[in-house]
């Protein structure tokens, strides 16, 4: 009888809760603040990143999920009679996370060359951040649950990468400008003039889809995006950050628009909040434009 383990990062924002109850196996990202060194979701919840990274002038780093932490898992999980991995990572432009998965499985198989016919590891490139893989990675638990092969969650799965779309706002241009996500010069003169860039995240790429003078008007610019592109009568989820009345916004303006509330809501972690900033709202999407 097959035995079904996923697994992903903790840049996927899926909560304690959802770990346990899926049985989720979340590898946390590592960062060092300074000459701090810390392990996301370990020695802080979200709401005590924020304050930490307010109180940091300069950049947080991330380290990528290694080749060794990939290699153990497997191993692990192949000792404890597994059959099927489905591992899902953070968007591969972003992070050499997704390679070194590759890596691992790679010389786990040349180290257990007779794993091959009845361990399976799928490694999954999400191409994307939070809930944007967050999401259907729970979705694809809860099938497993249900009795779903390894093969359909990954194609579930799948198929919501295909076709998923972000758009979010920062609320802030410091910490895009501190990463160098957004060049000085151009946070400055966006601040100066209170202009908010509207992100959209897709097929691995960050790109500004828009831009609106003043915080009142992110929630009406990213309902009207979304509502361009959104698969009529499809789950969507909300993503925020610090600021839950951000989040309560955008829920009602989405339900009235479109007659139904979010599937999920997911705060972001401190891997997607060092380059956005604590406070930010968006929705997640599939959309008929991919």
């Amino acid at each position: 009888m097959p035995k079904i383990k996923i697994m992903t990062d903790s840049a996927s924002d899926i909560t304690y809760e959802q770990e346990k109850e899926y049985d989720i196996k979340v590898m946390n990202f590592k960062l060092a603040v300074g000459d701090k060194s810390y392990v996301s979701r370990e020695d802080f919840d979200n709401e005590k990143f924020y304050e930490i990274l307010d109180n940091f002038d300069g950049i947080p780093v991330t380290s990528q999920i290694t080749i060794f932490e990939y290699t153990e898992q497997f191993e692990k999980y192949y000792s404890e009679g597994y059959t099927d991995i489905i591992n899902v990572t953070i968007n591969a432009n972003g992070s050499a996370t997704f390679s070194n998965a590759v890596l691992a499985a790679e010389q786990f198989y040349e180290e257990h060359p007779d794993a091959k016919d009845k361990f399976h590891i799928y490694n999954i490139d999400s191409a994307n951040y939070t809930g944007a893989y967050g999401y259907p990675i729970c979705q694809a638990a809860v099938k497993i649950q249900k009795g779903a092969t390894a093969k359909e969650a990954v194609d579930f799965i799948n198929d919501w990468i295909s076709k998923v779309v972000i758009y979010f706002a920062p609320y802030s241009l410091k910490y895009a400008k501190k990463s160098g996500r957004i060049p000085s010069a151009a946070a400055f003169v966006g601040e100066v003039l209170g202009l908010k860039p509207i992100m959209r995240i897709c097929e691995g790429e960050i790109k500004t889809a828009d831009k609106v003078r003043g915080d009142k008007a992110v929630v009406p610019k990213i309902e009207q995006l979304t509502m361009e592109e959104i698969i009529p009568q499809t789950p969507y989820c909300i993503v925020y950050g610090s600021d839950e009345s951000v989040k309560d916004d955008m829920v009602k303006a989405m339900t009235k628009r479109l007659g139904y509330p979010p599937d999920d809501c997911f705060q972001i972690g401190a891997a997607i909040s060092i380059n956005a900033g604590p406070k930010v709202t968006g929705v997640i999407f599939k959309s008929k434009k991919r």
